[in-house]
Formats: structure tokens, sequence, C-alpha cells
């Protein structure tokens, strides 16, 4: 087990823009979509093997500070700060926190064996996942966490308030460029106009149990799918498919993974309650850029994500995924689910009162379900694509990209591997249901596994 980590915070600075905001753009005014959020962070931690000698380090750091304030003129919100009374970020130049710490550890100790504990992970965050809304909060925070081995972990949070997770990739993208020079003429010019087609209400954001003041009684644990396993998975979908006529496209590793872990989750949900099974809501997060009529942009700014829907009775949930154990069925139904999402995208912004449906109205119902202690509704989003694992900032490529711990619970979050061949899950659970999943998960899995060998 791995011994309590030290991180000693060193520095703190705030990174202005190079360029100051012009005055017309100094009030930047949030969307419908983004008021929904929970005040929390999008974070992301990037851990890089020690590839530069000491006396380098702090040349790349250097180059790292100048080549953010350079960026910041493109990403103005990121400098300023969220006033929530009024819906809006102040675009005052106020600046993006980046810090600097050192670990008392190396950085093996922290990646090496599917990585460290998620709680511990937070420290590595230069604030904490909570701490946004404020006047006082950063937007933008940034540490870079030097470990004894020499090497690196950059840690990230940016508001969710303004941000989604693309966002995230979007921003991580631009400063990779301005580091190293790369990108040539292709500069990456986020979009900041998402208020424009989705006006805030001044609603206040959905509260899922999100606070300053931690819940630790949601934990995470990370669960593993290398490429063989995922090859069994969509071989079992393949053949079911076969003996149906279905034929078509094999099954993205993304839909093969989220059923196991949606069919292992509800079958914890069943043996906790003493073998009554709930009514059961799998919600999976669509990213709608570039996907809408008039295209939104690839680089839009803002929350720009559909959620797609499948819906099981608590008889259907004991029928279909309990007793009959269908994972073919169940991969089937939340694959056609998604792709019926993704065509319905092109309805978003040509539709008005169709896209507010499908972007805000079914989450605010999806929320409510989510309270009703005979429902089970599972969150699954898919953060396998932003090309994490080939940012390099001038420490090469990192070994390891990861999350934290997240005070969301009942949530599937799917990132990529090293190898961009496998599934890296993230589930985030009520501490009480932790064990039954990972029973229930392991007797899933193996069941599954064992059927073709």
């Amino acid at each position: 087990m791995m011994k309590m980590m030290k991180v000693e915070v060193e520095s703190r600075k705030l990174i202005k823009p190079l360029t100051s905001t012009p005055s017309h753009l100094r009030n930047y005014k949030i969307s419908l979509i983004d008021e929904l959020n929970p005040s929390m962070h999008v974070v992301r931690i990037l851990f890089y093997p020690s590839s530069v000698a000491g006396e380098k380090l702090r040349p790349i750091i250097i180059n790292l500070e100048e080549s953010l304030a350079r960026i910041l003129p493109l990403f103005y919100p990121l400098a300023g700060r969220y006033i929530k009374e009024n819906h809006l970020v102040d675009c005052n130049d106020q600046g993006v926190e980046f810090s600097e710490a050192t670990v008392d550890c190396d950085l093996l100790a922290v990646t090496r064996g599917g990585g460290a504990p998620a709680e511990r992970l937070n420290h590595l965050l230069p604030i904490d996942i909570c701490a946004a809304d404020e006047p006082t909060d950063p937007i933008l925070a940034v540490r870079i966490n030097r470990f004894r081995c020499g090497g690196v972990a950059i840690g990230v949070c940016v508001s969710h308030r303004i941000s989604d997770s693309a966002c995230l990739g979007i921003f991580l993208a631009a400063w990779k460029d301005a580091a190293t020079g790369g990108g040539g003429s292709d500069v990456i010019k986020p979009d900041f106009n998402s208020h424009e087609f989705f006006p805030s209400e001044n609603l206040p954001p959905l509260h899922f149990g999100v606070s300053r003041t931690r819940d630790t009684s949601v934990i995470c644990e990370r669960f593993m799918f290398d490429k063989e396993a995922i090859s069994v998975l969509r071989d079992i979908y393949n053949a079911a498919a076969s003996t149906t006529l279905e034929g078509g496209r094999p099954p993205s590793r993304v839909v093969v993974v989220s059923a196991v872990l949606t069919q292992a989750l509800l079958r914890a949900d069943m043996a906790k309650k003493g073998g009554v099974p709930s009514a059961a809501l799998i919600a999976q997060a669509i990213n709608v850029r570039e996907r809408t009529v008039p295209p939104v942009s690839k680089h839009a700014w803002g929350t720009w994500v559909s959620l797609s829907y499948l819906e099981y009775s608590a008889e259907e949930t004991r029928l279909n995924l309990l007793e009959n154990s269908d994972f073919p069925g169940l991969v089937r139904k939340m694959r056609e689910t998604t792709v019926q999402g993704v065509k319905d995208c092109p309805r978003i912004l040509s539709e008005r009162e169709f896209g507010r449906w499908v972007l805000v109205d079914s989450y605010f119902e999806a929320a409510k379900k989510a309270t009703n202690p005979n429902y089970k509704v599972i969150w699954i989003t898919d953060w396998s694509k932003f090309g994490e694992y080939e940012l390099d900032f001038g420490f090469g490529k990192p070994v390891w990209v990861s999350l934290t711990d997240v005070p969301l619970k009942d949530m599937f979050v799917l990132m990529n591997n090293k190898d961009n061949d496998g599934i890296e899950a993230w589930v985030y659970l009520h501490e009480s249901d932790m064990p039954f999943f990972k029973h229930e998960y392991h007797r899933v899995l193996g069941t599954l596994l064992t059927t073709v060998t």
C-alpha cells in the first residue's frame, strides 16, 4: 500500500493575459446549459517521467508560464472571475492561478499498479475540486508538481460553471501548441458564444450533493479493461448479433465497457436491497459539437453535451439484466440510444424547443429521478477521445492521465489508456454501494470472459 504522500506548495502566482481583454468583452454571459452544472471544477492530472535533467526543468516551467500568458487573450474568460449573482464572468484579467509544489515520493509510486487511490490524487490539484463559483475562486488553476525522482505531474482545474470536459481538452491542446511551437498556422481559437443560442435564465445549479464541504461518502475505484478483454466482449455481442441477423459494425469499446459496468451496478443495487430491483435510467453523455445544424464549432466553449436515455422499469431490470443477464441485449439498446441521440443533434439548434428539451429539460427530469429511492440513475461519460496522451509540454508524452476524487455518485467516467486500445473506468459510488459493486463487477466480467474461452 502506498504511504501517505506529502505535497508541499513552494510558490503560487497569478498569470495574466499578455494583452488586456477589450472592454467590449469584459462581461462573458454563461448559457442556460452552463447554469445547471454543479459548483465544481473539471479536472485532469498529466504524469510525465523524469526525462528532463534538474537544471533543464526550470526553463520548461518558465516557458509554460509565458506560453500560458500568450494564449490567455484567446481564452480570456479563464483569467476572470465568476459573479454568480449576475450569472456572468467578469473578464477582469485577474489571472490564472499557477503554483509549483514538491512531492516527497517518486512518480512511479503514484502511477504503478493502476495508480494511487483517487483521494490521494486530490493533493496534486492546484485548488480543491469544489472551490468554484465564488468571486475569489480562479476559473482556471494549474499546478506543476515535481517528484523526488524528477518526474512531473501537471494538475489542472477549470470551472464547470463555464466549461465541460471537452473545453479542458481544447485548452490543453492550445497550451501545448503555444508551449512547443506546434499547431503552425492552425491556431486553436475557442468560440465563446454559447449564450447566444441558449441565453441564461438565472436558474440555480443542479445540486447533486456537491458543496465546498466535501461529502467523503462518495468514493472512487478504477477498473481496467485491456484490449483482450474488450475484444472478448465485442465477440460476445457479435456472436449474438449474427444469430439475430443484426450484423453491422462492431460495438465501440466504450459501449461494451459501459454495459458491463451498468449490469454490475444494477445487480449490486438489487443485492443491497435484498433482492428488490430498481427502475433504471441510464444516461449517456454525447458531445454535440460539429453535430448540430448549423454546426457548433469543435472549439465551442461552454457545456455542449446532450444525454441519451435508456429506461427500464423495475420488472424489466429484473428480467432483462439480472435474471437473464442479457449482456448483448444491453449493449444493443445502449448503442441504439446513443445512435439516436447523435441523429437528434441536427435538430438541437434548428428546433429550439426540441433543443431545450434535449439539453436542459430532460436533464432536469433525470436529476429528479436520481433523488427517487426507487430509481437507479447511472451517469456515463466518455472522456477517452481528447488525445491527452499526445500532450508534450516539453517533458515528453505523459505516461498516465488521471482524474481525482469527484463528489458525484453513480457515475462512470471512461478514460483512454496510454496505448489507445483499452479503457480505464473511473467509478464513483456511495461507499456503502462499492463493496456490492466490486463483487458483482468481478462476477459479471468473469462470467463473460469465460464464456468464449
